[in-house]
């Protein structure tokens, strides 16, 4: 199963475009369909510290790009692809209409690819000590 993804990068091509999409939307694509109301957010589950719908997202990409590229060279540069784009695509919310930044969603974006790193480098180890 693990494969599926590094045989079929387009998924999570895909799944980045659908992301930057969502994000870059003035208001709320999903609210939009799910409510008739652009400007209702849908949430997963409830928010503490950070946001969790964007711990979710953020996470699921991740978890995708690790597994799109877990045998090739790139891991690190897709890292910090997915660090880079988690801060810049929360920093454009500053100029897009009737979305606005917010510290709790720039955390979550962090924590969901940062937790990702952390168990695929943990998992990679266990791997290389296995053999």
């Amino acid at each position: 199963m693990f494969n599926f993804f590094s045989k079929y990068k387009i998924i999570f091509y895909l799944c980045n475009f659908i992301l930057i999409l969502l994000y870059l939307f003035p208001g709320s694509l999903i609210g939009c369909y799910l409510y008739d109301d652009c400007k209702l957010q849908p949430q997963i589950t409830r928010d503490y510290i950070i946001s969790s719908n964007h711990l979710y997202a953020f996470g699921v990409l991740s978890i995708i790009g690790f597994l799109t590229f877990k045998n090739s060279k790139k891991l690190k540069y897709l890292s910090v692809y997915l660090i880079v784009i988690s801060i810049f695509l929360e920093l454009f919310h500053n100029f897009i209409p009737d979305r606005s930044f917010e510290f709790s969603d720039l955390f979550g974006n962090l924590a969901g690819v940062i937790i990702v790193i952390i168990v695929f480098n943990v998992f990679e180890k266990y791997e290389n000590a296995k053999n």
